[in-house]
């Protein structure tokens, strides 16, 4: 991952001991753009390491601790060092100053982005995400690619990208004439007055299994689909009735997670572009025809052949995604163009991306792949019935975080209660994704995806609203303090720990930004809350003197606004009592 210069702090203590390498070692020829500074698991070893004596041992001829300490003996200290030691074989540790600490920290709680680096101003990104079918409910084999990537969405929205966020929903292909013949012959009217989009599952699963038993009955879907591509006006009619079905099904689920989109084009708004597309292929040389079907031999890129005109003259998903992507380099002139979609679309885009290079795109092309989410026992499958719908999940989160919330808080109004419960109940569920590696597999259970408790978001939640307590019974106590005359002075170790931590979060957001992975938010967030509640629980707040009271609470502030955008960026909501 190639990380731009910027100003977190790990960046600027790098570039610092590059420059202690290179003076200490002038008649070298090394490659110091290798040395690095990272943070150290343990604060007795210093805020910060530098490892690459290590490395260069087999170069220079010398033990690493030797090399270490040369290096430390000649070293001129960042402003931000209070002092290098070198440990064991040859680490060399980094311990910040104190007062730089506190001034960093004030300057962090002062700003809105909390000196996250804005790389992004001046650069668009395209971001391809979510992307369910019409006419079929949203199932929570959906939710992977909606959060992540809306989570991947509101990272680069944060890091200054001008962000063009596209839902490109499965509104064309062959399960419209299956879907069109069960309309026309097995329609429930009254059931699709009352669940439509239910029904139009239900009528295509029917549909599609009587295809299976039936040849002549798939061979009029068939010829139902034709009619459609050639634009039957009848067919035409119906077809947009089930779309406009679905995106009012879809915006009420995405509403609930608090997703939103700039667009939202399916695959038919690319519809009269194929043509052009793969005529574009025959002329540049790279399409040919190949039994009936016009090909794109991928020989070079150690890859399958890829079908961009099927034998009978119909067009495919890799052509719908080559017309995409000319479409969107055309109209925004992006830099990036992300796609957000679970593994079994690799081969697909490692294909459609070789053939973007071919033709001559210049724009990175990246696809953000996920593990499949499971029951315990099989792979969702709307042709098997063995969904669970997203809706569902959703209602039964915000179930059970009523529950909880009424215990908790039996006072508070109960539209409060209701409320809370919302965010709660698709904080969990958001963060019980989101808290794993994008790429791992999800074996979903109910327990694991309404856990309320441990490394969850109503975890972390909790002590947001914990600090929001806090504050408000300091200004309950001390209605008249300017509590920002008070400096952040970092006295206890367990203060300077939390002060470590809240310094490393504009590195986490860059660095989970450029990987895509807002796992790294999560874990990031969960490690703050852990430091924080060894602060709450260890020294006095309201309780300690005057100053370091204020002090203590002012620290507070600043892990509350950090939790808050934390939280913000994986689409999870922070209420001030739970």
């Amino acid at each position: 991952m190639s990380v731009p210069a910027t100003n977190v702090l790990s960046d600027v203590l790098s570039e610092w001991m590059k420059t202690m390498f290179e003076s200490t070692f002038t008649d070298v020829k090394y490659d110091f753009s290798q040395i690095t500074v990272v943070p150290t698991g343990d604060s007795q070893f210093g805020e910060f390491q530098c490892n690459n004596a290590m490395a260069m041992a087999k170069d220079l001829k010398k033990s690493p601790r030797q090399i270490a300490q040369s290096v430390v003996e000649g070293i001129d200290l960042h402003e931000s060092v209070e002092k290098v030691e070198v440990a064991g074989p040859g680490f060399i540790n980094i311990y910040l100053k104190t007062k730089w600490m506190s001034s960093a920290l004030t300057e962090m709680a002062g700003r809105d982005d909390l000196c996250v680096p804005r790389i992004g101003h001046g650069h668009t990104v395209v971001i391809d995400y979510s992307s369910p079918n019409v006419a079929k409910p949203m199932h929570i084999g959906h939710i992977r690619s909606t959060i992540i990537g809306n989570s991947i969405d509101r990272m680069h929205r944060f890091l200054g990208y001008k962000v063009i966020s596209d839902n490109h929903i499965g509104d064309w292909g062959t399960q419209f004439g299956i879907i069109i013949m069960g309309y026309r012959h097995l329609l429930d009217k009254v059931a699709l007055e009352s669940s439509p989009i239910e029904e139009l599952e239900r009528i295509y699963v029917a549909s599609y299994e009587k295809g299976k038993a039936d040849e002549e009955w798939m061979d009029k879907c068939r010829a139902e689909l034709v009619k459609l591509q050639a634009g039957d006006v009848e067919n035409m009619q119906l077809w947009r009735q089930f779309v406009e079905l679905s995106l009012g099904e879809f915006e009420r689920i995405y509403k609930r997670l608090g997703v939103s989109f700039d667009h939202v084009r399916g695959e038919s708004y690319y519809r009269d572009r194929l043509g052009d597309v793969v005529a574009e292929l025959k002329e540049r040389g790279l399409a040919t025809e190949s039994e009936g079907a016009i090909v794109v031999f991928l020989d070079d890129e150690k890859l399958p052949a890829c079908i961009v005109r099927k034998s009978d003259g119909g067009y495919n998903y890799a052509t719908s995604d080559l017309a995409t992507v000319e479409s969107r380099v055309a109209a925004y002139s992006p830099e990036k163009i992300i796609y957000v979609t679970d593994e079994r679309q690799q081969l697909h885009f490692r294909q459609i991306f070789a053939i973007c290079r071919k033709m001559g795109v210049r724009v990175e092309l990246h696809h953000v792949w996920f593990g499949l989410m499971r029951l315990p026992d099989a792979t969702f499958s709307t042709r098997e019935g063995n969904v669970i719908k997203l809706e569902k999940l959703l209602d039964e989160a915000e179930r059970r975080s009523l529950a909880i919330v009424k215990e908790s808080s039996p006072n508070m109004p109960e539209e409060q209660q209701k409320a809370v419960a919302r965010s709660v109940g698709i904080g969990a569920v958001k963060y019980a994704d989101l808290s794993q590696n994008p790429q791992s597999l999800v074996t979903f259970t109910w327990d694991k995806a309404l856990a309320l408790d441990g490394n969850s978001g109503p975890y972390l939640q909790y002590a947001y609203a914990r600090i929001a307590s806090v504050q408000d019974k300091y200004a309950e106590r001390f209605p008249n303090s300017n509590i920002k005359k008070y400096p952040i002075e970092l006295i206890e170790p367990v203060e300077r720990d939390l002060a470590v931590k809240l310094l490393q979060f504009p590195e986490t957001v860059l660095r989970a930004t450029l990987s895509y992975k807002p796992s790294s938010v999560a874990e990031y967030l969960y490690d703050l809350a852990k430091t924080y509640s060894t602060f709450y629980q260890n020294v006095p707040f309201l309780k300690a003197e005057p100053g370091v009271r204020e002090s203590r609470v002012r620290l507070c502030s600043v892990v509350a606004k950090v939790l808050r955008k934390g939280l913000e960026l994986l689409g999870i909501e922070t209420p001030d009592r739970i």
